[in-house]
């Protein structure tokens, strides 16, 4: 595999590397003295995106001939900080995590560069610390993307929902931030209400409720995550509101992710658009940043040949922004961003066994 932006190196140690992987159950696959050892720590198993990036992990790190050992943080930090004194207790020589809370991590990287352990991370970037590299989307232009869609579908008036992440984490503050801007910029006719959940589904579905009592002239609803997506389709069945687009009491719904359930959804009505995060592409990118490392290679900002770019998002800190497309019904064009249709072969969401 080659980034066009690679430059090999042999010259100094690199810094390390923090994967934002997801969220599994722990477990190690056979190891030899041939292939290096990574870690892997899975933030949550609770949803059906983290599963699926742990389902992907195994697959690409027997691909990239690497001996995988796993553990699973539960979006916790000190079972985080725990896990990762484990691995550098089994010797890892890389490590990939997803670090919910993006600034308490950052002793616990401080403690893996000292020991020469590069470190990725996934989904997420941490506020301080080194890594080697940074394995996430454009998170403000997931928010960007859905407040065009929402703001198109209402005619740029009305009120929306912003079912919130958690604002500790960069992702979190991306998607709320970019979001609030856009809607700000070019819908002014359009109310966002604002609500955290700390990516909890309940804590998102009790406040949807609430808010829809109180504002019933809602026509639309952000979903920072698909965390929210269950809960969001009970709320609306509820109160009548879950019916397709082309009835007067339609809810738009736009979600992130691009998970299987999501992509049903929006073919059958259900919700309108989601933006799809790469799950596969994650766990693929993550594991051959681990390996690069080990191998001495260095990058610099620009395109890849992954259909990503390459940006330094601080000093000494780089981040693979890989492609998450908008999906909808039509596959049509919302404020200038184009979509794929639901169906399309291309989302790793159609593409799961």
């Amino acid at each position: 595999m080659r980034l066009t932006t690679v430059l090999c190196s042999t010259a100094s140690a690199v810094s390390a590397l923090v994967l934002l992987s997801a969220c599994s159950s722990s477990g190690t696959t056979a190891t030899s003295s041939d292939t290096p050892l990574v870690g892997v720590d899975y933030p949550r198993s609770d949803t059906d995106f983290w599963n699926s990036y742990i389902k992907y992990t195994p697959e690409y790190a027997k691909e990239l001939g690497l001996s995988l050992k796993t553990t699973n943080s539960q979006n916790d930090v000190a079972k985080l900080t725990a896990n990762a004194q484990t691995f550098i207790s089994q010797g890892v020589k890389g490590l990939a995590m997803a670090p919910q809370d993006t600034a308490a991590i950052a002793p616990t990287l401080a403690q893996l560069e000292a020991k020469k352990i590069s470190v990725v991370t996934v989904d997420t970037r941490p506020d301080s610390g080194k890594v080697y590299m940074v394995v996430r989307a454009d998170n403000r232009a997931y928010g960007e993307k859905a407040c065009q869609y929402l703001g198109t579908k209402l005619a740029g008036k009305g009120k929306v929902v912003m079912l919130q992440g958690d604002l500790a984490s960069i992702n979190g503050r991306d998607r709320t931030e970019a979001f609030n801007d856009c809607m700000k910029k070019n819908y002014p006719g359009i109310t966002v209400l604002g609500e955290a959940t700390n990516w909890d589904g309940a804590v998102a579905a009790q406040k949807l409720q609430t808010d829809l009592t109180a504002h019933p002239d809602i026509k639309g609803v952000y979903m920072q995550s698909s965390f929210a997506l269950s809960g969001t389709l009970q709320v609306l069945k509820q109160k009548g509101l879950l019916v397709g687009p082309e009835d007067a009491k339609h809810v738009f719904v736009v979600s992130n992710d691009g998970i299987p359930e999501e992509l049903k959804s929006i073919a059958e009505g259900k919700i309108d658009a989601t933006v799809s995060q790469p799950a596969d592409l994650y766990a693929k990118y993550a594991l051959y940043y681990l390996k690069a490392a080990m191998d001495g290679k260095t990058f610099k900002p620009g395109k890849t040949d992954h259909d990503s770019t390459i940006v330094q998002v601080r000093d000494g800190l780089l981040e693979d922004q890989l492609a998450a497309p908008l999906v909808t019904a039509d596959g049509g064009t919302y404020g200038g961003v184009p979509s794929l249709k639901s169906t399309d072969t291309s989302l790793w969401g159609n593409n799961l066994g």
